[in-house]
């Protein structure tokens, strides 16, 4: 069967199908030969044959067929290994191309099991759908047509029961592949829900145990995969009816078309020689057809997998990257003119309602309010992972959206709440955004995030190979080292969203003096959003976001001087809270 997305993506894997499909022309091509001289063979043995002699030729001609058969056999399988690797690593490629044009906003929203079932099981399961089904489909297109035809001239009526033979084969079973088809889909959303099921029950083990809810979610876990069963048996069943009525038609095809060749010979009106053509080469004739047979059922995982990939092109990208203005030089100044910004789904009031806020270029600009006053939207509008629904965000004078994806997310550095540390060592994920970094600066970047004093102290230091997501490593020690890694890079835009949160005092104020004075930063534009405001004390400017709008503007001794400010409110607000209270969300990290 076959499917247009994947035939679009065939174009991916144009050289290693063409391959496959060669060597399987080349092996029917030798299969015929040996069948054709196997029938000269017998036909010289018979009364007006050549006799020894020429049989004997005929037979080393077979013999012949049949060590270039074994031959293309023998290269077969490396042959389908490699093609099917250069495959995998194509559309993996395309894929993961994919996810990075649809942005973080898409991954944010997407289920991380579901997206790796796709990218993993889908794409070895349409390795046997590129390198076996395909390339078999092109060889059934050529091969049974070209010998039926060939065999016509032999002898038409025997040639027609063996076409018609053949059209019963290839046609019948397809009023089973809409059925088939759907079975499967179901069986495959089963099978990705399930595993995207285990793996965040897996991530969650330890909640889970503290809510004492590992039975519950087990015996969930234990239903869905009994429905997965059920699913796969219902599909078996259908696709064991399939290939018994595809057998059943190949067989009895044969036998309908040696009544007829042997009714022919014995009225005299088909030679010997034309006989044994029929009996050997119409069983190359249906060859194809058997080997399309497990050929489809070796791809046909992939084909089901076809609604994942599918969902993945089909989706629209969070924001259009058709921005043809390169970025300009230089530390640039940013602007957000009045932005309203309202979460995808809709929810509660607007994130952004109004916002206007000026980083001078080269400032270290403070952003602080409240939980959900709209900070970390700032942020995230920043880096276009959405685009606002009014207003402008403009970079060194241009908005946005003028500039190329890739080149604006290098501008800007972003260091999250929670950051994603790869099972590398410390210095490769150090090292991400700037792999030629020196040692000299990969240590630099370190002491400036105050990560320099723990990883000395791991057993193998910089070269300490972090376990998954850093799960090795506490949270203020995650955070220490994505600061390091953003220091290190060269993006002139620094975006610190609540990327302090979990460090303790001593480390946060030593942060927050590199942030301002440190000459690797200090060149800069710097925006940390905070909910602590001793992370933003000695920030040039600090903006005060309420309910979505910038309320208030200026530095910490000017936002102090104003009675009834925000920003004085706020202050008195954390200084009031009970010392154990302020120790209790400072873990040391």
């Amino acid at each position: 069967m076959l499917h247009r997305r994947l035939l679009v993506l065939a174009g991916a894997a144009v050289r290693p199908v063409a391959l496959c499909a060669l060597l399987g022309l080349l092996v029917s091509a030798a299969s015929l030969v040996q069948a054709v001289a196997l029938a000269r063979a017998l036909a010289e043995l018979f009364p007006g044959g050549g006799g020894a002699t020429a049989a004997g030729t005929a037979l080393a001609w077979a013999a012949g067929g049949m060590l270039a058969r074994a031959a293309l056999l023998r290269v077969d399988a490396p042959l389908r290994a490699w093609c099917g690797t250069e495959i995998r690593a194509r559309l993996r490629d395309r894929l993961v191309a994919r996810l990075g044009e649809l942005g973080p906003a898409h991954a944010a929203g997407a289920r991380a099991g579901q997206v790796q079932h796709t990218l993993v099981t889908g794409v070895e399961g349409l390795d046997a759908y590129y390198t076996r089904y395909l390339p078999q489909l092109l060889v059934v297109a050529v091969v049974p047509a070209a010998v039926v035809g060939w065999l016509a001239t032999v002898y038409a009526p025997a040639a027609l029961v063996l076409g018609g033979a053949l059209a019963v084969a290839v046609l019948l079973p397809r009023c089973w592949d809409a059925t088939l088809l759907r079975r499967g889909r179901e069986r495959w959303a089963g099978w990705g829900r399930l595993g995207a099921d285990y793996l965040e029950a897996t991530w969650a083990v330890p909640t889970l145990r503290v809510l004492g809810a590992g039975e519950r979610v087990g015996a969930r876990l234990a239903a869905r995969g009994a429905h997965l069963y059920r699913t796969t048996m219902a599909q078996l069943r259908v696709s064991l009816v399939e290939h018994g009525i595809s057998a059943l038609a190949l067989h009895a095809g044969t036998a309908a078309t040696l009544l007829v060749v042997a009714g022919a010979a014995l009225d005299g009106d088909l030679s010997a020689g034309g006989a044994f053509l029929f009996l050997l080469c119409g069983r190359e004739c249906f060859r194809p057809l058997s080997d399309l047979s497990a050929a489809w059922h070796a791809g046909y995982q992939g084909l089901t997998a076809v609604d994942g990939i599918e969902e993945l092109f089909a989706a629209t990208p969070t924001v259009p990257d058709d921005g043809t203005r390169p970025v300009p030089a230089g530390v640039p100044e940013i602007r957000f003119d009045a932005v309203v910004f309202r979460h995808p789904d809709g929810a509660g009031h607007p994130a952004l309602a109004g916002a206007s806020l000026r980083c001078p270029a080269g400032a270290l600009v403070g952003v602080v309010g409240a939980s959900g006053a709209g900070k970390s939207t700032l942020a995230r509008l920043l880096a276009r992972h959405h685009d606002p629904d009014a207003g402008r965000i403009s970079l060194a004078g241009h908005p946005l959206p003028d500039y190329p994806l890739a080149e604006l997310r290098a501008t800007v550095a972003v260091v999250h709440q929670d950051p994603y540390l790869f099972q590398a060592s410390v210095a490769d994920n150090i090292r991400l955004a700037r792999p030629g970094a020196t040692d000299t600066q990969l240590r630099r970047a370190a002491e400036l995030a105050g990560a320099h004093g723990f990883v000395s102290a791991l057993p193998a230091g910089y070269a300490t190979v972090l376990g998954e997501r850093g799960g090795t490593l506490s949270g203020g020690q995650r955070q220490r080292l994505a600061l390091a890694r953003a220091f290190l890079s060269t993006a002139p835009v620094l975006v610190l969203d609540e990327a302090t949160s979990q460090l303790d005092a001593e480390t946060e104020n030593a942060v927050t003096e590199a942030l301002a004075s440190a000459p690797e930063l200090a060149g800069r534009t710097r925006i940390v959003v905070a909910h602590r405001l001793s992370a933003v004390r000695h920030a040039d400017l600090i903006a005060v976001v309420d309910r979505g709008r910038v309320v208030e503007c200026g530095d910490h001794a000017e936002l102090m001087g104003r009675p009834g400010g925000a920003y004085r409110a706020l202050v008195h607000r954390q200084r009031g809270a009970a010392p154990e209270t302020r120790a209790a969300s400072e873990p040391a990290g």
